[in-house]
């Protein structure tokens, strides 16, 4: 009998140990930001609109957003929402690392994402 019951005892601490990790946001790249799905980013909880939206024009070389703020941006007929949750002293990528594949049509569009207002002293 004790030989049964330490493989269902590991099973079980297994489990709760990984539990956290089924937890996490579906598509969190914590360094870019957190994608948003109907209005709630996937790692708030709380329900919160796009701060503002920005069109995407075959002229677009560059965006410039705030840390902290959610972004809709509209592609033609696309849009996807971002929640810009960066930390340090701004971030520069491309917008194809968070855009829906497809989306940009391979183009490259700089975001250059400064610094969260909450948290610059001053």
């Amino acid at each position: 009998m004790s030989r049964l019951r330490f493989p269902i005892v590991s099973l079980l601490v297994a489990g709760v140990v990984s539990a956290p990790s089924f937890a996490m946001p579906s598509r969190a790249i914590s360094d870019l930001g957190t994608p948003v799905h109907d209005g709630i980013p996937d790692a708030r909880p709380q329900a919160r609109g796009a701060d503002r939206t920005i069109a995407i024009g075959a002229d677009t070389k560059h965006v410039n957003v705030e840390g902290g703020e959610i972004v809709r941006f509209t592609v033609g007929g696309n849009a996807f929402e971002w929640l810009f949750d960066t930390y340090g002293t701004g971030r520069v990528f491309d917008l194809k690392e968070i855009a829906p594949a497809g989306t940009l049509d391979g183009r490259d569009i700089k975001v250059y994402v400064s610094p969260d207002p909450l948290y610059s002293s001053g």
